[in-house]
């Protein structure tokens, strides 16, 4: 059975400290989200900084950097590829949340899917590390993301949407069974649903 961990996801390096000190075990650059709404964006420089500040501050740990989804697609691979030189563990991709697809259905889960998994694909054939795809993902597309060159998956609001904590688990199951993995009881490990 592997080893549970915890990931705790900041854009200050200096914040990680305290969580690693009670017990993270890998950190992650990223969740621009909250931050888009009020117009703050990340350039590729100052994610990169980021990254060489706390690859400085944590070396040993597990450093993961969601490459936002605000720069073109060739400026993502490239972030990517300076990540990588940087020592960065994984790449994450974003950019699904913000698509606005014009069908309903499954034409519209790919159709809000498409950005995140151009970035998947397009980064995951530059740099060696693994790529986690996340940002509108569904049962659907998650199996595409994995396709396009992933070697995981990431889910939240396809998750946090639900008001019902069966309906969450129901969810989780129905993406882990998408992508092959084994479906366990509500207390197993579903490692590659990341949320």
């Amino acid at each position: 059975m592997p080893i549970p961990s915890i990931c705790v996801s900041s854009v200050d390096p200096e914040a990680f400290l305290a969580a690693v000190e009670a017990g993270a075990k890998m950190v992650e650059i990223g969740n621009y989200d909250s931050f888009y709404e009020f117009g703050r964006i990340f350039p590729a420089e100052e994610i990169l900084q980021l990254a060489i500040e706390t690859k400085r501050i944590l070396p040993l740990i597990t450093l993961s950097v969601t490459v936002p989804h605000t720069l073109r697609l060739p400026d993502q691979v490239k972030l990517a590829e300076l990540l990588e030189c940087e020592g960065v563990d994984i790449i994450q991709t974003e950019g699904g949340k913000y698509s606005n697809p014009s069908e309903p259905g499954v034409l519209g889960l790919v159709e809000k899917a498409t950005p995140t998994l151009a970035a998947a694909y397009s980064i995951s054939r530059a740099v060696k590390i693994p790529v986690i795809c996340s940002s509108g993902l569904s049962a659907v597309t998650a199996p595409m993301a994995l396709a396009a060159g992933a070697s995981g998956v990431g889910v939240g609001s396809a998750v946090n949407k639900l008001n019902d904590v069966v309906a969450m688990i129901a969810e989780v199951r129905s993406i882990a069974d998408a992508i092959g993995l084994p479906v366990k009881s509500p207390a197993g490990d579903v490692r590659s649903v990341h949320f």
